[in-house]
């Protein structure tokens, strides 16, 4: 069903582009369906804060409940911004107290990037603390991604993230473990799912909080939690809003801050990713980037063009079959206005 656009947003348009449903707001009020007004409290970091919108309203805008999606995207204030992107948000993004006020029906929180390894020493955690509290009260469902699980973790049922020896980069076989969940229905009982995590919230600790756990991997641990009730909260540690491409821009970034200088060393290959082919281009590359750093030359382009038709993308059917469950039980579940 239809996306609203209901700002100038450059999403909307980017979406129209790739076929999903965008309706102006004048031809809205044509249709008789209800409206749902689903709240993005975008965290991410400068580089992937547009990239992160067009991911979850694309999921929003494929799922197949009969309604109009409103989404009202905002940000914290603490996140320190570029003056570019503080300005993008000042110009397309809601304010919390807004939201607040006007009501939401469900809300989607991002991850978020952090400066050291205590979360509550983040200057954004007390605000985002206080979206929470006013979501578990006020909001049908929220759906969490990642640091967003983490938080809530923390703050609500005391269990702290861990640090992992090497970080959880790939994209990773998952099997569901409770398929009579109204999420998971219609889900394969076995489907990837991308992760990109350096913490990691284990199985154990979400039982020792009461949380049951829907979907899990044997490499990557819980992908997919819930609250008690099984609604109020939806915990993801993995990312399955991600484009095909996004694992290689984040290997791309990585490669670059070792080209730099701001990182020691080559980054691994992420685990499950790359094809057999792909893999011999960049172990080529490797070569090549070591050579030069030696000889103190530029480094040579990272080969991009050549690694982008090998990718496969695993996991988007089942995250648009859980989105469209999650946005169906909202559906069901919250208050028409």
């Amino acid at each position: 069903m239809p996306i609203i656009a209901h700002s100038a947003l450059p999403t909307f348009a980017r979406l129209q582009e790739e076929s999903i449903h965008v309706l102006p707001p004048q031809r809205a009020p044509r249709q008789q369906i209800r409206e749902l007004h689903i709240g993005l409290l975008n965290m991410m970091p400068d580089a992937a804060l547009q990239a992160t919108e067009r991911q979850f309203l694309r999921l929003i805008g494929e799922s197949n409940p009969v309604a109009q999606f409103h989404v009202h995207l905002f940000s914290l204030p603490q996140i320190v911004r570029h003056t570019r992107t503080q300005t993008y948000i000042n110009r397309y993004y809601d304010t919390f107290d807004n939201l607040r006020h006007e009501g939401l029906d469900a809300l989607i929180i991002t991850g978020a990037n952090v400066q050291g390894t205590e979360l509550a020493a983040q200057p954004f955690w007390q605000p985002l603390q206080t979206v929470l509290d006013w979501a578990a009260e006020a909001v049908t469902s929220t759906l969490c991604s990642c640091l967003a699980t983490h938080a809530v973790l923390q703050s609500r049922y005391q269990q702290q993230r861990q640090r992992q020896t090497s970080k959880i980069w790939g994209v990773y076989r998952h099997q569901v473990t409770n398929p009579a969940h109204p999420l998971i229905r219609q889900v394969n009982t076995r489907f990837d799912v991308p992760h990109s995590r350096w913490n990691a919230v284990t199985s154990a600790q979400f039982a020792a909080a009461g949380l049951p756990v829907l979907v899990h991997s044997p490499e990557a641990g819980v992908h997919l939690a819930t609250s008690p009730d099984g609604l109020r909260f939806v915990l993801f540690q993995g990312h399955p809003e991600y484009d095909t491409i996004s694992l290689l821009k984040e290997y791309k970034r990585e490669m670059q801050h070792f080209t730099s200088g701001d990182r020691p060393d080559i980054p691994p290959l992420i685990t499950h990713y790359f094809s057999r082919r792909s893999q011999a281009i960049l172990a080529e590359y490797h070569q090549q980037v070591q050579q030069t750093s030696r000889t103190g030359t530029a480094a040579p382009a990272f080969p991009e063009d050549l690694l982008i038709p090998a990718l496969q993308n695993t996991w988007h059917d089942s995250a648009q079959v859980i989105m469209s469950n999650w946005v169906g039980l909202v559906h069901q579940l919250s208050r028409p206005c």
